[in-house]
């Protein structure tokens, strides 16, 4: 299985970068593929996965990991930052490409082949009561305090969150949705889970840039080092403090060791912070993480 899902990663990435170099596509087609995933594929899986969850206090675990990284995120990057004198641009970079991981798009595919199937609803609580969460309220000031904007009010952050799909998704699947639906929805929404790898690999290909920023280079390799190696490490040492277990304590540093969030360098090109190490940072970590994911995954055991 795991064979398979890294052979059709590495095909849908190629065919995206290779569509992108051609530019086969139309300009805004990972935009559109995106909205895709995260309005259709996304929530699909939310739903599949979710109702076969047993609420218990572990979870508390698995959605504290990411918020206890950020935290170490905040402190490394400031402290490296200031000792190597980085730029306020590429500082921001790094908050936002190091706290931030792919633990959905990339996540959530990679658990299944990596850990199994039933260590999903894992993954998504992570990535919806982590990742999401710190993206919708530390990303935004992030980006609001060094490109000089207004800070986002706390009903700003609430409205972004609260118009999140899989969110609503998350929602329904714990309260309404059974853990056995009907056979024509439950193969709906396998089908739409399913499409949510090949096509997520895609939109990536398509955003990806590989770009080598020379005059930054110091703070490309620093930021590779925290996102691939020192965040993953900090969550295996954290698991069994927080009482995590099994495929749970596997699946949460997995999750721990994925790629910057395509999203967060977006974000950050988008307001003028630091755009070739943005670029750089998802390029690079997610070419690399195809060789570090494998390791955090067995090491995880």
């Amino acid at each position: 299985m795991a064979f398979d899902a890294f052979a059709l990663v590495l095909a849908m990435l190629a065919l995206g970068y290779l569509f992108q170099r051609l530019r086969v596509l139309p300009g805004d087609a990972a935009l559109t593929l995106n909205l895709v995933v995260l309005y259709v594929c996304l929530p699909a899986a939310v739903l599949r996965y979710v109702p076969r969850l047993h609420l218990e206090p572990a979870l508390l675990g698995v959605a504290a990991v990411p918020w206890l990284l950020l935290g170490a995120t905040v402190l490394l990057v400031g402290a490296l930052a200031r000792w190597l004198r980085f730029r306020r641009d590429e500082t921001a970079v790094l908050m936002l490409t190091v706290a931030l991981g792919n633990t959905s798009f990339l996540g959530y595919p990679l658990t299944r082949a990596l850990v199994g199937e039933h260590a999903l609803p894992y993954a998504v609580v992570y990535d919806q009561f982590g990742t999401f969460l710190v993206l919708s309220t530390f990303g935004l000031w992030v980006l609001a305090h060094y490109s000089g904007e207004h800070a986002p009010s706390p009903r700003q952050m609430v409205v972004r969150v609260l118009k999140f799909p899989p969110l609503w998704a998350l929602v329904a699947g714990f309260t309404v949705m059974p853990v056995d639906p009907p056979g024509w929805l439950a193969g709906g929404l396998q089908r739409l889970s399913d499409a949510l790898l090949p096509l997520a690999m895609l939109t990536i290909g398509l955003s990806v840039r590989l770009t080598l920023p020379r005059d930054e280079l110091k703070p490309l390799g620093i930021g590779l080092l925290l996102k691939l190696a020192v965040m993953p490490a900090l969550a295996w040492l954290l698991v069994p403090l927080l009482g995590l277990q099994g495929e749970m304590a596997r699946t949460t540093v997995l999750e721990a060791a994925m790629p910057s969030m395509v999203t967060a360098g977006a974000l950050a090109i988008a307001h003028g912070l630091a755009p070739r190490l943005a670029a750089a940072m998802v390029g690079y970590g997610l070419l690399l993480s195809l060789l570090t994911l494998p390791l955090w995954a067995t090491v995880g055991t």
